[in-house]
């Protein structure tokens, strides 16, 4: 049987992001948002790849500047970046105290990493279509079980998780 389930884009959400702060109080969730007027600081990349494995000669030579905005940003005005918590996405390199990097303009797709909120509850886990048809968000850790979207669910995709910011 298949479930015809709506996922709808949020368009109630314009920029900068309205949002219902006693949802966000009560998720402890944080939402950063990316300031275009901010000033841009060029780092040097250089030119050799770095090994992984055996050492090779390092090479002093220094390609270009990085600039982390260009890297990580590929639509400002459509970009915001919110911290994870807790281990459900362990499996897809998502730690908790993480920086998503999440675009609300791209398009949630069958396999993508997305930001959803789930009966007002927000989540973040990996849309994904069965071969029947049915549509679940996918956690990427054993631990936790996946879920069925069907339709007593409100299911609203805030955006596309594109990046993720990760200290060691």
């Amino acid at each position: 049987m298949t479930t015809n389930i709506k996922i709808e884009r949020s368009s109630k959400f314009s920029y900068p992001i309205e949002l219902n702060l006693s949802l966000l109080q009560s998720l402890e969730v944080e939402i950063f948002h990316f300031d275009k007027n901010s000033p841009r600081i060029p780092l040097p990349i250089f030119g050799s790849k770095v090994a992984a494995g055996f050492p090779s000669p390092a090479d002093d030579y220094i390609e270009k500047s990085l600039d982390l905005n260009e890297l990580l940003i590929q639509k400002p005005a459509a970009t915001f970046f919110v911290r994870a918590q807790g281990e459900s996405m362990l499996g897809a390199g998502i730690h908790p105290n993480d920086i998503l990097v999440v675009d609300k303009s791209a398009d949630a797709i069958d396999g993508k990493v997305v930001i959803a909120a789930l009966n007002g509850e927000l989540t973040v886990k990996r849309l994904t279509k069965n071969l029947d048809g049915t549509w679940y968000l996918k956690a990427e850790n054993n631990a936790f079980p996946d879920i069925l979207l069907h339709d007593e669910l409100e299911l609203v995709i805030w955006g596309v998780v594109t990046s993720v910011i990760h200290n060691l």
